[in-house]
């Protein structure tokens, strides 16, 4: 590090008139032989190893003010953390063949999908990019990486039979208003678990969800989620604020693991594979564009900042294809 710090140093002065370079790149050396030199945003660790922890935690910080939560937070720092480490080098010393050949490496040892190495270069990207506008970095060495472009699958959608099945196979009140507000409402499950009494309006069938970014916004459910929801809460026999809680005492509020849980419960019974929450929300979405909703009041229905990001859960049936062929073209 000293000797690129000496050769930055004479490469700034050369060519200045009346300058001996011999002279000064002697005289630097001899200042800098009683200095310990590193690179800015590299510190010590107790083993002695340089590693840069400054970049990643100015960018988190910056983040934090913009309003990610601290689940995406905590994202962010364990993948730029662990691609830095796994580069072996600061943010200022990464190049684009470093990010390519960490992507690659870590696709094969990990056997990690297309999918999640797209995750990995989107985080990069927005971190080195954010060095770039603070001028910590010249250029992003993510700019040049395309996206990784995985497989496209028409992801599976829940039907009105296996709706009603669900329903059938709920034990308790509580199971079956939590089947039909993730069903009618298509909120995120951490929205769901984040809810309290106070928050649902049951003369509008409305609630106030805090969607992702801390960002609140209205959900809507139907008659039946309606009566199902009052069961519920006039079978409990706690004064918990939150609207779903745990089944025995104390009655803690119910967390995404728990609702995840008693899904695949519930899946099990029917002997149905992969029953989770998020399914709801795909279903919910696809429902509506079918029966013609705009797809710019889907995405506000659903909270998502970009239409493309909505685009991506309303899937199209591919007899609803056929017949709008024969309807508008045969």
């Amino acid at each position: 590090m000293r000797e690129r710090m000496i050769r930055e140093i004479m490469a700034e002065v050369a060519g200045i008139a009346g300058i001996d370079a011999r002279e000064l790149e002697l005289a630097v050396r001899r200042v800098a032989s009683r200095y310990e030199v590193r690179k800015r945003g590299l510190r010590e660790t107790e083993g002695g190893e340089a590693r840069q922890t400054d970049h990643a935690r100015l960018f988190l910080e910056a983040k934090r003010l913009e309003g990610a939560s601290e689940k995406t937070l905590r994202y962010y720092e364990t993948t730029i953390g662990r691609a830095l480490e796994g580069m072996g080098k600061s943010a200022a010393e990464v190049t684009t063949e470093d990010v390519r050949e960490y992507l690659t490496r870590y696709g094969e040892e990990r056997g990690a999908s297309r999918g999640t190495l797209d995750n990995i270069r989107r985080v990069l990207s927005s971190f080195f990019r954010w060095l770039e506008d603070e001028d910590y970095v010249v250029k992003s060495p993510v700019r040049r990486i395309k996206k990784v472009k995985g497989a496209q699958r028409v992801k599976e959608t829940y039907g009105d039979e296996t709706l009603e099945a669900l329903r059938d196979a709920c034990a308790t009140p509580r199971d079956l208003a939590m089947i039909d507000l993730l069903a009618s409402s298509g909120m995120r499950v951490g929205e769901l678990v984040a809810l309290n009494r106070s928050d649902v309006n049951f003369q509008e069938r409305e609630c106030l969800v805090f969607g992702k970014g801390s960002k609140e916004r209205l959900a809507y459910f139907d008659a039946r989620t309606k009566i199902h929801l009052q069961n519920y809460l006039s079978s409990r026999v706690d004064d918990a604020p939150a609207l779903f809680v745990s089944l025995k005492a104390p009655w803690r509020r119910l967390m995404i693991g728990g609702v995840e849980a008693r899904l695949r419960t519930l899946g099990k019974r029917m002997n149905l594979e992969k029953v989770h929450p998020h399914k709801f929300r795909r279903t919910m979405a696809t429902n509506a564009i079918e029966k013609g909703m705009p797809i710019e009041q889907l995405q506000q229905l659903l909270g998502h900042k970009k239409i493309d990001t909505t685009l991506r859960y309303a899937m199209v049936k591919q007899q609803n294809v056929k017949l709008a062929h024969r309807k508008y073209i045969g």
